[in-house]
């Protein structure tokens, strides 16, 4: 069996170190403010406010989500009769600079639209989740053992080479540095996951108490709850709709933008 300890060796194993201590991410992080209707500036919030027909809407970029964007969204009935509210019909167009529809990338002759959520369906979906992050701690978990296993046989093996001391000194630097890349990368799984079932924890918190559910308001009442749309990075507006059938259809556009920022991992 070839021995783990040429200098090949020694420096492979101190870039992969290297490339696991500098792989600290830089996240994408959405911003949106409302484009039309009556703007108004609340406690520091761009909110939008737009009636038709009776039928009115206020609405505020709220926050990013794993896969959404947020809307805090107060729905009012000034109208002589009962409306049904549903988050169903909350739809979405995605526009470019120009405001003109995007395409679907998946079929290029349609638009790039939809529906906001379900949050019944979407709390349904957080065990899965769940589940998905323990099998993910679990691979990274064996990847992290290979590498650690890799290092050591790389370390005995070189360390039992009579070799000058500068040859030493390099050696010693290298396996340390990876094992000092391996104990981060292990802290960084760890961290990535206690962040994401903590997420996952309020995510269904807020799909199941937070969110806009369906309901009927009788005239003069209001609703007011969240609604999920998926995220669209190449978006510059997102064109957002809510119609209540044969009565409104109210229009709401939020200009969109992505801003890049260093992720900093706490200590625990």
């Amino acid at each position: 069996m070839k021995p783990f300890s040429t200098p090949k060796s020694i420096v492979s194993v101190g870039l992969l170190a290297y490339v696991l201590v500098s792989c600290a991410p830089t996240i994408t992080t959405y911003q949106l403010e409302p484009a039309s209707g009556d703007i108004a500036t609340i406690d520091g919030r761009a909110v939008t406010k737009v009636e038709q027909n009776g039928v009115g809407v206020v609405a505020s970029f709220e926050r990013e989500d794993l896969e959404f964007v947020t809307f805090d969204v107060e729905i009012k009935n000034r109208t002589d009769h009962s409306i049904d509210v549903n988050p169903a019909d909350f739809h979405f167009a995605a526009l470019g600079a120009s405001q003109d529809t995007l395409a679907d990338p998946r079929n290029t002759s349609l638009a790039l639209a939809g529906s906001a959520a379900d949050p019944t369906y979407e709390a349904g979906r957080m065990n899965m989740k769940r589940k998905q992050e323990e099998k993910r701690l679990k691979r990274a978990k064996v990847f992290n053992t290979i590498l650690m296993v890799a290092t050591i046989a790389s370390d005995v093996s070189s360390s039992n080479k009579s070799r000058s001391y500068s040859e030493y000194a390099t050696n010693r630097v290298a396996h340390s540095f990876a094992y000092q890349g391996i104990a981060v990368k292990r802290a960084i799984d760890y961290s990535t996951f206690a962040d994401r079932m903590q997420r996952y924890d309020y995510e269904e918190y807020r799909w199941r108490e937070l969110a806009l559910k369906a309901n009927t308001l009788s005239p003069g009442e209001s609703v007011r709850g969240f609604v999920y749309i998926p995220k669209v990075a190449n978006a510059n507006y997102l064109a957002v709709t809510y119609s209540v059938p044969e009565q409104a259809t109210v229009p709401l556009l939020f200009k969109q933008e992505l801003v890049q920022q260093k992720k900093t991992h706490r200590r625990h």
